[in-house]
């Protein structure tokens, strides 16, 4: 696993997951397009998150039981296939069944991950899959300013036909870089998927790092699909092109990462999670009181995207380090768990500022993260 190796696979995680990303700053323009409520239009963004999260249930299991780089090339397959119905989708209702299916095949970096780990050596494995995080960050951040700003110059449907057409030089790049990697379990899917129940039931410490997760990232994606319609009302008044741009303040949780990472190794993870949460809460107080104030808002971007990073990368040091022959079914319920979270958070948000706006939308979410400190003080275990 070398230096190289490594920024290859980090490159590649990010630009496959900045495909769940694409749509967040295009929800305005899609809305306009098919002449629906802005709000409606954010149906694209939890389908896509929901998606993601039975891909990550179903698929990545099989990391375990086929030989890896086959199965991250047909998902790529795939990928392409649904970024590019998603281009072409003449309805909305076609667009909601293509978001989904963006998200259920665009897992690779969910099965990247897990190999990384699995050639990385022990006293590096928080170091790498530090960077790998790195390179999803710079891929998330990269995928809203990049679709906000073209969106708005050449429409959002050329967004997906890029997407897709990177979808596919990467399949070509993967399949001559990527190394085999074959697995040791020797059972059959249907005893593959009973196993995940067993581990679920028999380690506590995923169970943890699952739920950590889960409310951290729902906090998060409900931020950032609210964010939208925030600064798309008065007294902003952005379109998408000005909306994208505000990713870029999170650029500071990509070049937090490998640092995370390596505080990740030994026994820094479980500090690092407290550092996360804390500064979770404090964004949630920055964007309560951002009123007209964009110092504010771009200060909570940089807090919340570092918080959340600092406990993803801390519970994936974790789970990675307890059985290494089942790391991708591990990372099925740990990363199952995360979006099912952010499309939670994601329908949550939309239904907070529906009811109150702002305001409500910021002490509702403040709440997930006070839940998450709660049980975190409460409940504990080691991995």
């Amino acid at each position: 696993m070398s230096r190289s190796d490594t920024l290859f696979m980090a490159a590649c995680s990010g630009l496959v997951v900045a495909n769940i990303y694409y749509c967040q700053p295009l929800l305005v323009l899609i809305a306009k397009d098919f002449n629906i409520p802005e709000s409606r239009a954010g149906r694209i963004a939890w389908l896509t998150q929901t998606g993601y999260a039975c891909g990550l249930l179903l698929l990545v299991p099989l990391g375990d039981i086929m030989e890896r780089r086959k199965q991250i090339l047909l998902c790529m397959v795939a990928t392409t296939g649904s970024l590019a119905l998603s281009a072409w989708s003449p309805t909305f209702g076609v667009l909601q069944v293509a978001a989904f299916l963006v998200g259920a095949s665009s897992i690779s970096a969910q099965l990247i991950l897990p190999l990384a780990a699995h050639l990385a050596p022990d006293n590096r494995r928080g170091s790498v899959i530090g960077t790998i995080m790195g390179g999803i960050i710079v891929g998330i951040l990269a995928s809203r300013s990049v679709s906000g700003s073209l969106g708005a110059v050449f429409g959002w449907r050329e967004i997906y036909y890029i997407a897709a057409g990177i979808a596919a030089v990467l399949l070509v790049l993967m399949r001559w870089r990527f190394p085999q990697s074959y697995p040791s379990f020797k059972g059959s899917y249907g005893q593959l998927m009973a196993s995940i129940l067993y581990y679920i039931r028999t380690q506590p410490a995923l169970r943890q790092a699952s739920f950590r997760n889960f409310m951290s990232f729902a906090a998060l994606s409900s931020f950032w699909v609210t964010m939208v319609l925030f600064l798309s009302a008065p007294p902003f008044g952005y379109q998408s092109a000005t909306i994208g741009l505000f990713g870029l303040a999170g650029a500071a949780s990509a070049l937090a990462s490998p640092l995370v990472g390596k505080r990740s190794d030994g026994q820094g993870a479980r500090m690092n999670i407290w550092i996360g949460l804390v500064m979770e809460l404090l964004s949630f107080a920055a964007f309560y009181f951002t009123g007209s104030s964009l110092f504010l808002l771009v200060l909570g971007i940089i807090l919340v995207d570092v918080g959340h990073q600092t406990i993803q990368i801390s519970n994936q040091t974790i789970i990675y380090s307890i059985l290494p022959e089942a790391r991708n079914r591990f990372n099925t319920v740990f990363m199952t768990s995360t979006f099912i979270g952010g499309a939670c958070g994601s329908a949550i948000g939309i239904g907070l500022w529906n009811i109150g706006h702002w305001p409500l939308f910021c002490a509702g979410t403040a709440l997930m993260v006070l839940i998450n400190v709660i049980v975190t003080a409460t409940v504990s275990a080691k991995p």
